[in-house]
């Protein structure tokens, strides 16, 4: 036995026993049936049935790496966050890039929003930005998010996903503009994950130490260079390594050549909000970079792979209310959705306790709750009182809100969002669609029209049509007559 090859010792149980044989069942004689006293065998049954914890509902597919994030600006008079108080200074971070509507054995070069889940192991405990690489969405109310993710899945009838029912739903909601334009163009399908950008996608607060509230919107620039696929490109990779950009992305970091983003803010003065010429609170719509032109702040690389990908990358969890003291959310709908939501489907997907596995886990500070128990629970606190206020010496309340708080008014109820002058469901679909060159808008349209040609209901494929009408003329007379020379 080479010496790379030498054992680490005995095999053992889970409970620490060692193995004394590891081929053969304990059976009643020579051919007799098992026992049920061979424990091993019954625990590594038991074990291998309970491999696999539920998948992601949405963003089921994924990968991830470490890295550092890099302060480059002085933003200090707008946030007080501690881990972006000086240039130069670092932070440790993981990074979850994902499809949104294929399982966790989907293949990864496929059309689909791409995830862009950022976990910043902070000083002041972890800050986790859940974005897309999109900076826009289909919708802007969280009620509406079961509904969509429904059309993007599997039919409850047919058991695969359905052209009816998804230009149904989009037909049916306008809003949705926006965001199939820019998923239907060139950068719906990336080359890889390091070739796309990432974007906070939302708005969010951030608060100086004056006091002093801002709207933010993230966006992290590839410095590898945008690259993308053409829709026959990728259903050829799709089919033949369905593990394209996983592969892709570990490898590039195994060679040494770590990706890096450039990260911009763009910022607004909290009392610009309510005059602004249209909803910032809206995900369905940009900030224009003549209003508030983007402001590098910092570098994102990424440069160590995990070592065991389902305890770091499918157990990683990641809440967009996992804010730090300076940055907080903002009345956006669909973000006060997904403050409850993702971590309700982390308290079920991987446990009460998630929080303390190794890659969720506060790095650069400790987490002092009182919560204790639930499965998995470690035992951390020892004998230390679950309770506050306490004379025990536990810890306490600092009596500091993390972000400013919002003046609101009027009654409660179901709203529509407030409007704002400029409010529109396809203005920045028009924007977006007359900003592509010809042989752009040429494979939009004949992206959208190979998928809207597969409707079975004529009412369903013209109702979609038309919001790309109201986008821009041009923009729905072509679509229509791609769509009219496919289905014949």
């Amino acid at each position: 036995m080479t010496a790379q090859h030498e054992s680490t010792g005995p095999l053992t149980t889970e409970a620490g026993a060692p193995v004394a044989d590891n081929q053969n069942s304990q059976t009643a004689g020579v051919g007799g049936p098992v026992l049920v006293q061979d424990q091993l065998l019954l625990e590594k049954l038991a074990h291998f049935n309970r491999e696999r914890i539920p998948e992601r509902v949405v963003h089921a597919r994924g990968a991830g790496a470490y890295g550092t994030f890099t302060v480059t600006a002085d933003v200090t008079p707008y946030t007080r966050a501690k881990f972006l108080s000086e240039i130069g200074k670092e932070t440790e971070v993981f990074l979850r890039f994902s499809t949104v509507a294929g399982n966790l054995g989907a293949a990864d070069a496929v059309r689909d929003p791409r995830g862009f889940a950022l976990k910043f192991y902070t000083e002041e405990g972890n800050y986790d930005l859940v974005g897309n690489n999109t900076p826009v969405f289909f919708i802007k109310d969280a009620i509406k998010f079961p509904d969509f993710i429904h059309t993007q899945k599997r039919d409850p009838y047919t058991g695969s996903q359905e052209a009816d029912n998804v230009w149904d739903f989009w037909g049916l909601s306008p809003e949705s503009t926006h965001q199939v334009t820019w998923l239907f163009g060139d950068r719906g399908i990336p080359a890889s994950y390091r070739h796309m950008n990432g974007y906070g996608s939302h708005t969010f607060q951030w608060t100086n130490e004056a006091g002093e509230a801002f709207w933010v919107k993230y966006h992290f620039k590839t410095d590898q260079g945008i690259r993308t696929l053409a829709q026959d490109e990728a259903d050829l990779l799709a089919g033949k390594d369905p593990d394209s950009h996983q592969r892709d992305l570990r490898e590039a970091i195994e060679r040494g050549e770590y990706p890096t983003w450039t990260v911009q803010v763009q910022i607004m003065p909290a009392a610009e909000a309510a005059t602004y010429r249209f909803n910032p609170f809206d995900l369905t719509k940009v900030w224009p970079h003549a209003d508030y032109p983007p402001i590098e702040i910092g570098k994102l690389e990424l440069n160590r792979n995990p070592e065991n990908i389902f305890a770091e990358v499918e157990q990683s969890i990641f809440s967009p209310h996992h804010f730090v003291p300076g940055i907080g959310p903002s009345p956006d709908k669909m973000l006060q959705g997904r403050l409850f939501a993702y971590g309700d489907a982390h308290r079920y997907r991987v446990g009460i306790n998630g929080d303390h596995l190794p890659v969720n886990r506060p790095r650069a500070t400790e987490a002092r709750s009182h919560g204790r128990d639930g499965a998995m629970y470690d035992g951390r606190h020892g004998g230390a009182k679950n309770y506050e206020p306490n004379s025990f010496g536990g810890p306490t309340e600092t009596g500091r809100a993390l972000w400013e708080p919002q003046p609101v008014s009027g009654v409660t109820g179901d709203h529509v969002a407030p409007s704002h002058a400029e409010d529109d469901d396809f203005v920045q679909a028009g924007n977006l669609y007359r900003l592509m060159s010809e042989d752009e808008k040429s494979r939009l349209i004949d992206n959208l029209a190979g998928f809207i040609s597969k409707v079975s209901r004529d009412d369903i494929a013209q109702r979609a049509i038309e919001n790309f009408r109201k986008a821009d003329e041009d923009y729905g007379k072509r679509l229509e007559a791609a769509v009219a020379a496919l289905r014949g």
